[in-house]
């Protein structure tokens, strides 16, 4: 897959589960991509990963455990960061800085000099960050969003999303070879992960291109899941840490109040027995779509539970996004396609290659990985001094009016 006339030379920074995802589905599976140099803090991660470029596209990656290398080498146009949260903002500005086509994975920031950093990069270069979100191409997300498009919901008026499931043993046996993650939940109590849920959400709503976010209150609950669990389950923790007092509240709840009234709840919840759902919710005047009971309702439906609960089929033959036609046409061709996440992953980064052969801005920007990992920090504030109002830096500097030149225009489009 891919555009094989263009070979996008990759170095790969970060090879721990997720980075590794993308390497054995996603980028060894292209034939617009070579894969030349690979950075990893374990070593015998890194060695590994160049093991299997080898096995699948016949070449063996040069591996470092500094990232720096990467960014300095001269055999790498692009650099794609999917290494620990706290090395995202660094690698992707220093990428953004020696010229290099960049992509970041997804997270919060730790402070708002992180998102302004970013947005300095950019301006000073003219170098966008695609930000690897993947849940803006996630199927219902794009579904809905082109119903709101269309008026099918008449005006939206709140939105809603969430980071929510179980990941206790995850985070308890991350310590400490996974020291990133859960030293997030022993020092900080914030809206840790928040851009799963916002960034579909923050492109229905226009953020950035003709709206923005202005304030935000985010609460938490008490810390008591981890522990809990921890007692019960002795194996998957350190001794030394089996009695430790997590900050990270067990359920955090951000609203945030955008500049045309429109409100937007998040939740993250991940250290108490739960399913999985991202609880995609958008209310508007004249229609109401919840994730989690898979259904559209719109003004005038019947109430009856029946008539409207796992719905979503009905809608499907109109308004299924073509993003997801052309996917679907291609999967029944390739099952390979619906590797990751079950295809979301795939279109994220034909959407990012795409966008670098035709030179044109990612679909998901420097300004929208700075509004939306912003939340972290910002929620910790909030929280810090008893659910305060906090005000909500625009990272656009006013262009978020009419952003004009500076959006992707193309059939990858998230915006209007």
């Amino acid at each position: 897959m891919g555009n094989a006339a263009v070979k996008w030379r990759i170095g790969l920074i970060g090879v721990g589960a997720r980075g590794m995802s993308h390497l054995s589905g996603i980028l060894t599976e292209r034939d617009d991509v070579t894969i030349t140099r690979i950075a990893d803090l374990v070593e015998s991660r890194a060695a590994d990963a160049a093991g299997l470029v080898r096995e699948k596209m016949g070449n063996t990656p040069a591996v470092t455990t500094d990232w720096r290398r990467i960014i300095e080498a001269d055999d790498v146009d692009c650099v794609v960061i999917a290494s620990d949260w706290d090395n995202h903002v660094p690698a992707a500005c220093a990428a953004m800085r020696a010229g290099k086509k960049t992509a970041c994975e997804c997270g919060g920031a730790y402070t708002l000099d992180e998102c302004w950093e970013l947005v300095r990069a950019y301006e000073e270069t003219g170098n966008h960050v695609m930000f690897l979100e993947n849940c803006c191409y996630d199927r219902n997300e794009l579904m809905v969003t082109r119903m709101v498009r269309a008026g099918l919901f008449g005006e939206v008026v709140h939105c809603e999303g969430g980071y929510q499931h179980d990941l206790r043993d995850m985070i308890l046996k991350g310590y400490p070879t996974n020291q990133f993650r859960v030293a997030s939940f022993m020092h900080r109590c914030c809206e840790y992960y928040p851009t799963h849920d916002l960034g579909p959400i923050a492109k229905l709503l226009d953020i950035g291109r003709g709206n923005r976010m202005v304030s935000l209150v985010s609460m938490a609950s008490s810390a008591r899941g981890l522990n809990d669990y921890a007692k019960r389950h002795p194996d998957t923790i350190d001794p030394a840490m089996q009695d430790y007092r997590f900050c990270q509240g067990d359920v955090v709840q951000t609203m945030i109040r955008c500049a045309h009234g429109q409100t937007i709840t998040l939740t993250v919840d991940t250290s108490l027995p739960r399913f999985y759902s991202r609880n995609f919710t958008v209310q508007g005047t004249r229609g109401f779509f919840a994730e989690r009971e898979q259904t559209v309702f719109l003004d005038g439906d019947s109430h009856s539970r029946s008539d409207y609960l796992n719905n979503l089929d009905k809608y499907r033959p109109e308004w299924e996004h073509p993003i997801w036609k052309r996917f679907n046409e291609a999967r029944e061709n390739n099952a390979d396609n619906a590797k990751l996440h079950g295809g979301m992953d795939w279109i994220l980064f034909d959407a990012w290659f795409d966008a670098l052969a035709e030179g044109k801005v990612p679909p998901i920007d420097t300004y929208d990985m700075a509004a939306w990992m912003a939340i972290t920090p910002l929620s910790e504030i909030s929280i810090r001094n008893g659910s305060s109002s906090v005000d909500i830096p625009d990272f656009t500097r006013g262009a978020w009016i009419d952003r004009g030149a500076d959006k992707y225009v193309g059939e990858w489009a998230l915006d209007r």
